[in-house]
């Protein structure tokens, strides 16, 4: 599948079994199947020269746990320092996704990439909504049912409704960042 999506694809760092199971104990709930076969196919990298996924991986910069707790953090921050709070403009008027929301990536303009933790696919598969916090941080965009239909929206016309009249679509392209590189990022002061 990951190789339709990404005509260019150079795989980066995969996860394996023992590390999503890790996540999965961490944050609490079973990672979506079409991430987890993102993290086997594609690994730790960059898609479309502008999306970064976290993903399992033994390495900070790039895992997935310490991501989405570093951006939940960071918008929290963010948001206090305010002189209101935001009035949150959802797709679909539901802002309880955001009370759902566990974040799992970031785009180069500073859109955030997060899960609704509910939901399950027709096979009984955990499946999750994916939306966007626009860099305004009060803008929420839905995004895809799944990864795979995610990055199919952003290669297309419909990158316009997830990330703004002005976007362009993404090009298919990954590219991949090896365990060597996430190691020296691991190791530096």
């Amino acid at each position: 599948m990951w190789a339709e999506i990404f005509a260019e694809l150079r795989r980066g760092c995969p996860s394996d079994e023992a590390e999503m199971a890790r996540a999965e104990r961490e944050l609490g709930f079973p990672l979506p199947e079409s991430y987890r076969s993102f993290c086997c196919a594609c690994g730790a990298g960059l898609a479309g020269g502008f999306v970064r996924v976290a993903t399992p991986v033994p390495y900070p910069a790039a895992d997935l746990v310490v991501r989405a707790e570093l951006i939940a953090h960071s918008i929290q921050a963010a948001i206090g320092l305010l002189d209101a709070p935001p009035a949150f403009a959802v797709e679909g008027d539901d802002p309880g996704v955001l009370d759902r929301a566990c974040f799992f990536g970031e785009t180069e303009d500073g859109h955030f990439l997060f899960w609704d933790v509910q939901g399950e696919d027709l096979a009984g598969e955990p499946e999750y909504d994916i939306w966007l916090l626009a860099p305004d941080l009060e803008t929420v965009r839905f995004g895809g049912e799944s990864l795979d239909a995610l990055f199919r929206r952003l290669q297309g016309e419909g990158v316009r409704t997830v990330l703004g009249e002005a976007a362009e679509p993404l090009p298919s392209l990954f590219e991949g960042i090896e365990a060597a590189v996430l190691a020296r990022g691991a190791e530096a002061p």
